[in-house]
């Protein structure tokens, strides 16, 4: 769990952002280390870049644990979701106030490092959520909805593996937690959504609906009376 945890923490965005362009990525956007602000920060190689890693390092402590304890499913459920808190909470990246006190641990969202566990889980399940999650994104355009998206997608294809008893049930905790996990990072994210303030990411099918409203209402502005 220690091992999972630290894995985790390696702010994988972080150091590609850095490689790339000498920016550092807690001072871009949302300051998250995750694909998302990668990609903002470097362009789509980065945050694709980012991702990958994040997804392996989750799906590698599940490996790990399988190889350490075969038959121990919790285990398995829970070395992905210590990835989870570590990419979230990194201990390579504490924050500090002026006064030299400490404020938190920096990270990401956990998106990719929970699509990481369920592959760990179930291989095969990446090439269900993986491409909903992605469906989500450049449709809503959205980041923080495609991510939360993520382990909704993957309780619900667990569940049904559950029942039709192809699965331990104690694995469905993992996207449980998981989805946890990310409601919580996403704070922020969940009261822009509410308020109607959250980023949309332009080339989404929604960014371009937005993109050309927005053009059609300068183009006929209303007159005054």
């Amino acid at each position: 769990m220690i091992g999972s945890y630290v894995i985790g923490s390696i702010p994988f965005g972080l150091l590609v952002v850095k490689l790339k362009t000498g920016k550092d990525l807690r001072g871009v956007e949302s300051g998250r280390t995750g694909g998302t602000n990668a990609m903002r920060a470097a362009g789509l190689t980065a945050g694709l870049l980012t991702a990958g890693l994040d997804i392996l390092k989750a799906a590698a402590a599940v490996w790990f644990a399988g190889w350490i304890s075969p038959g121990n499913h919790l285990l398995h459920v829970l070395a992905p979701l210590a990835v989870i808190v570590g990419h979230n909470h990194s201990m390579f990246l504490p924050e500090f106030d002026e006064n030299g006190r400490f404020i938190r641990l920096r990270g990401g969202a956990g998106g990719a490092p929970s699509m990481g566990g369920a592959l760990g889980l179930w291989a095969p399940s990446i090439l269900i959520v993986l491409p909903l999650g992605a469906l989500v994104f450049f449709s809503l355009g959205i980041a923080s909805v495609a991510t939360m998206s993520v382990a909704l997608f993957a309780i619900i294809l667990f569940s049904v593996r559950a029942v039709q008893g192809q699965m331990p049930w104690v694995d469905v905790l993992y996207p449980v937690v998981a989805e946890i996990l990310l409601i919580w990072a996403l704070r922020p994210n969940i009261r822009k959504l509410m308020a109607g303030t959250e980023r949309v990411i332009g080339n989404s099918i929604y960014g371009r609906i937005l993109a050309r409203r927005a053009a059609q209402a300068d183009q006929n502005p209303k007159k005054s009376s």
